[in-house]
């Protein structure tokens, strides 16, 4: 799986986690809606480590990029890529959470 493939299927399961706490968030108090926010970071981390043990990803192995013919001083690690290709699909949706548990 390339991290294009993954980030695409963070991205549809962080979106059915962000559901689901909207959902929550229906039928508890402002201040534990609030606390969704972190349940989903918390969400975003764990859905990362399941991805990559599915796909028998070693998050802490250097990331070789396919198509480098060139040597990079820049040693990253897997876990490092995909935090960089999936932060902003995590930023977006969190801040789309936080506008939907306050205005509930």
């Amino acid at each position: 799986m390339n991290i294009e493939e993954f980030r695409a299927e963070l991205e549809t399961r962080l979106l059915i986690e962000k559901q689901y706490l909207t959902q929550e968030a229906s039928s508890i108090d402002e201040q534990e809606r609030l606390e969704l926010l972190g349940e989903f970071n918390e969400k975003y981390r764990t859905l990362i480590n399941r991805l990559a043990n599915e796909n028998g990803i070693d998050l802490n192995a250097l990331y070789e990029e396919e198509n480098s013919s060139a040597s990079s001083d820049t040693h990253l690690t897997y876990e490092q890529v995909i935090l960089g290709k999936t932060m902003s699909v995590y930023d977006r949706l969190s801040d789309e959470l936080y506008e939907e548990i306050t205005n509930i």
